[in-house]
């Protein structure tokens, strides 16, 4: 019976964690769920910037993304071969 208390014990410490972490970390997601048009309206204007001030920088910005993609996609095909 030892063993139980002790079990159940751990349970209820876990769940209060669970909920301890939803609600700390829950408050960036919401606001980036409720901000999600400023957020994008930011990131569009400062790769405008970029793109007026230093075009090289933005290739290099732009050619790693693609190299990312193209990475991410082949170790998808390779999961599913």
């Amino acid at each position: 019976m030892d063993k139980d208390d002790r079990i159940k014990e751990l349970e209820e410490e876990n769940n209060a964690l669970k909920q301890q972490l939803e609600k700390y970390s829950n408050p960036q997601k919401s606001y980036y769920e409720r901000n999600k048009a400023i957020i994008n309206q930011k990131a569009k204007e400062r790769m405008k910037k970029i793109a007026q001030e230093n075009p090289d920088k933005l290739k290099e910005i732009n050619r790693k993304a693609y190299l990312k993609r193209k990475e991410k996609l082949s170790i998808k095909q390779n999961e599913n071969v």
